[in-house]
């Protein structure tokens, strides 16, 4: 399972509650809450023998949320759970158009690699 399936997986315990990677399509109403994922980064943390056996994901899930950053869903719990391990966390601007609150965190996954 990749890390864009994986992280995907972690997040379906929130349905109802959309979930979409990227972005929320610009041209549709807005849920009053909703989960973004991003991929970030990708880096090569171990090598044996000269060939790549472990890597370390970082992907970046953002909650919006219009009534504020209190009683969101746990995605904490449900990215250990999957085998994230937390990472930062921050506030992110309130939409001036959509009123959206929004509560970005970051969490590493590490897999080893097959050379």
């Amino acid at each position: 399972m990749d890390i864009f399936e994986r992280t995907k997986t972690a997040l379906s315990v929130f349905a109802p509650i959309p979930v979409v990677m990227d972005r929320y399509l610009s041209n549709t109403i807005l849920p009053d809450v909703y989960i973004v994922y991003d991929f970030i980064t990708s880096n090569p943390d171990l090598h044996l023998d000269d060939q790549e056996s472990g890597r370390s994901n970082l992907v970046q899930v953002t909650v919006f949320s219009r009534s504020g950053l209190s009683d969101l869903p746990d995605i904490d719990a449900a990215m250990v759970a999957a085998g994230f391990t937390k990472s930062a966390k921050r506030q992110v601007d309130v939409d001036a158009q959509s009123s959206h609150y929004g509560l970005a965190q970051d969490y590493y996954f590490y897999e080893e690699t097959v050379p």
